[in-house]
């Protein structure tokens, strides 16, 4: 048995996700007249309250259309030091965008209203125009933990207050909404854009969608077909986000049920100096100073153990649909 924590990317379609998906009607998605992409589409408008969305290939691209379609050349993008957006997307806001970025520090990659107002660039000729914020809810590098409603209409209020766009990388965001009880819709109404996945927790083969306003979609689509976004059938894809949205959400519970039940696994090792907060599904753990992350993993890899080097003294695991009890029980085994 391998037990695969490098991801909730490393999950396969169920049967039944499967069968919705071959029985999925399709047409051609740049025409758009693929049903069940518009379905998906509409779905999504309603859960979150937004007046239009639009599927497409992955997280980075959503991200990065939203980018693109806020801001102009030269403007700034606030976002933390942590967030996917400046680590993991390959310098698409400087590619895409051709805007600038000022980072934060906040606590496990979290912003804050004070850390905003600071990042604001002055009115001065030599400084960029600062033009977005981009917030990441739950933040990946900050070990899963995520924001609450007060803490983003906090935020809401500064960028209000400046004239700044609001948006959020929620790929993770149902992992953050069954842990606060809170809904999409109070979320959609924080936001001027969001990006949702479906190919992580809520266990898609591939897939996100960009949530915004008629205009941010209509232009964000346009940008989707120069970086080669557009797709034909892809109401396959579309029809397992329609499942999973209908059937993946709640049991996502179980995903951060496991990843806290590993934390006293690691507490009794002694090559583990310290653990993230545990909050969602994604583990954070520092090793000694002594123990190389890249070594670490090697090893885990030699007993069938396969997880992330996160740092030059961090490493990650990551829950999913696809870890079961059964493997939580045989990491325990292998871990000792």
């Amino acid at each position: 048995m391998t037990i695969d924590l490098r991801s909730d990317t490393v999950t396969k379609p169920t049967p039944a996700m499967l069968e919705a998906m071959f029985k999925a009607e399709v047409g051609d998605d740049v025409s758009g007249d693929d049903p069940t992409v518009n379905a998906l589409e509409e779905k999504a408008t309603r859960l979150f309250g937004k007046e239009a969305a639009l599927f497409c290939p992955s997280g980075t691209m959503t991200n990065q259309l939203a980018i693109r379609t806020h801001t102009r050349p030269g403007d700034d993008v606030i976002c933390d030091q942590l967030s996917h957006v400046y680590q993991y997307e390959g310098g698409g806001i400087a590619v895409n965008a051709l805007a600038s970025v000022t980072l934060t520090q906040g606590k496990f990659g979290k912003l804050t209203p004070e850390l905003v107002r600071d990042s604001i660039q002055p009115d001065d000729v030599h400084r960029p125009l600062t033009r977005l914020v981009c917030l990441e809810n739950t933040v990946n590098k900050g070990g899963g933990c995520y924001y609450t409603l007060p803490e983003i209409r906090a935020i809401r209020e500064v960028c209000d207050q400046n004239g700044l766009i609001l948006h959020l990388d929620g790929a993770r965001l149902f992992n953050a909404l069954v842990e606060t009880g809170e809904t999409p819709l109070e979320h959609g109404q924080l936001f001027d854009s969001i990006s949702i996945c479906l190919s992580k927790g809520l266990g898609c083969p591939v897939g996100s969608l960009l949530l915004g306003t008629r205009d941010v979609v209509k232009q964000a689509r346009r940008y989707r077909k120069v970086m080669g976004g557009g797709w034909r059938q892809a109401g396959y894809l579309a029809a397992a986000g329609i499942y999973a949205l209908d059937h993946h959400v709640d049991r996502l519970k179980e995903d951060h049920r496991r990843a806290k039940a590993i934390e006293p696994m690691l507490k009794a090792l002694p090559e583990v100096d310290a653990i993230y907060p545990i909050d969602t599904n994604i583990v954070i753990f520092r090793l000694s100073e002594t123990v190389l992350a890249t070594d670490y993993v090697q090893q885990l890899a030699q007993k069938g153990i396969r997880c992330s080097v996160f740092g030059k003294h961090l490493v990650r695991f990551v829950t999913h649909l696809d870890f079961t009890d059964d493997h939580l029980a045989e990491l325990q085994k292998r871990l000792a």
